[in-house]
């Protein structure tokens, strides 16, 4: 009976949002699918350039031959560097041949991933393969992205902290909704789970692709408030380096506002061992 409520229930829920497929995107943290969009469909073209060709055989020279998708993210990582910071599905259909056995398919298949498989034709795998893990990764991004992509921490500490203010000021001031680019192509916004700054809540962390996409960093900036985001996004806009680390003044790195209360002095050692014998 609860198995008959729950499958009518799950399909009047998959109704709402093939009547408006915007609201399943809302309730995504990240894109999890892919839309055929002009600047974003399996029949763009894509090649790896001739510099990053070699760049190819040198990762997969790290794998035997028979365990090429093991070079997938390293993959993953050079097609979006050569893009501009992100990853087209034609990128991604680039590595699919380089890591399977294309002597095994029939010719038609063959001629079939030449013309619409690139990352994946590398690595010589089912297209799956490299989509499940584009989409599994933030690192990944499947959409154009700003200069300075700002990621919000939204796991449960940064929450309790206010991670929701510090996101809801973000897209204010900006003007953007997630995952959307300000229109001078500077900042987007978007979310990336637990990035291990728990205890200096709530963190954002900076893609900074200003040096290229080639070059590019992440930089943490934590304890923030709404106001010290903000400040954080016009220095970034005038093209000034925002101090990384904690913005909290009265702290150091991940140490207590206002200095050590314990843990004062030099430890002293255990007193049933001679640490001197050893």
């Amino acid at each position: 009976m609860l198995a008959r409520l729950a499958t009518k229930r799950l399909l009047e829920v998959r109704q709402v949002f093939r009547q408006n497929p915007q609201t399943s995107r809302s309730f995504s943290t990240a894109l999890n699918y892919h839309l055929d969009s002009p600047d974003n469909n399996p029949s763009i073209p894509w090649e790896f350039t001739n510099a990053n060709k070699e760049k190819v055989k040198e990762i997969l020279s790290h794998y035997p031959s028979n365990y090429k998708q093991s070079g997938i993210i390293p993959l993953l990582d050079l097609a979006q560097q050569q893009h501009g910071g992100w990853l087209p599905v034609s990128a991604m259909n680039a590595i699919i041949v380089c890591t399977g056995s294309p002597s095994k398919q029939d010719p038609a298949l063959i001629q079939l991933l030449n013309q619409k498989i690139r990352v994946a034709k590398i690595v010589e795998v089912a297209p799956v393969r490299v989509y499940e893990v584009a989409t599994f990764y933030s690192m990944f991004n499947r959409t154009k992205v700003g200069k300075y992509h700002l990621l919000v921490c939204g796991t449960t500490p940064c929450m309790i902290r206010g991670s929701r203010e510090i996101e809801d000021a973000l897209l204010k001031h900006l003007g953007v909704k997630r995952n959307e680019v300000t229109k001078d192509g500077l900042f987007s916004v978007g979310e990336m789970e637990c990035m291990g700054c728990c205890v200096n809540a709530p963190m954002i962390t900076v893609v900074d692709y200003s040096n290229g996409s080639e070059g590019y960093s992440y930089n943490y900036y934590e304890d923030l408030t709404p106001k010290r985001v903000v400040e954080v996004v016009e220095m970034l806009r005038r093209g000034e380096k925002p101090p990384h680390g904690t913005q909290n003044p009265q702290r150091i790195m991940s140490g207590p506002e206002g200095g050590n209360t314990t843990l004062l002095g030099e430890p002293k050692a255990p007193p049933c061992r001679d640490l001197d014998a050893c």
